[in-house]
């Protein structure tokens, strides 16, 4: 997966939102204003910080050589993918869902029904 895929993709999800609010190279991505996953637009090679369970986090980093604790971020939830690393496009996609997912179901009842 690449920068211009990854997007994409989470732009396709219901209430997605994306802005540069620490610099003009990071950008973030936001479902009911909070950050679901972040990354830096010229970093090369290419990669990513998703939000994660704790546990699944740890599951994730053992499975994938690609997938480590968040770089710059709280390394309990959070971990960074680099998918040029031999991982498939269906797992960061099911990575991207779990963080929007977790993300999603933090807000409030009255935020949900406004993105729905």
């Amino acid at each position: 997966m690449n920068l211009e895929s990854f997007r994409k993709y989470c732009l396709s999800k219901k209430g997605v939102t994306e802005d540069t609010p620490f610099d003009e190279t990071t950008l973030v991505f936001r479902v009911g204003g909070k950050i679901f996953t972040l990354t830096d637009i010229v970093r090369i090679p290419f990669r990513f910080n998703l939000k994660c369970d704790p546990e699944l986090a740890i599951e994730l980093r053992e499975k994938y050589e690609c997938v480590t604790p968040g770089w710059h971020m709280n390394k309990k939830h959070w971990n960074t993918v680099e998918p040029d690393s031999g991982i498939s496009d269906k797992a960061i996609i099911e990575m991207i869902d779990h963080s929007y997912e977790l993300v999603y179901n933090s807000l409030s009842k009255k935020e949900r029904e406004k993105i729905r």
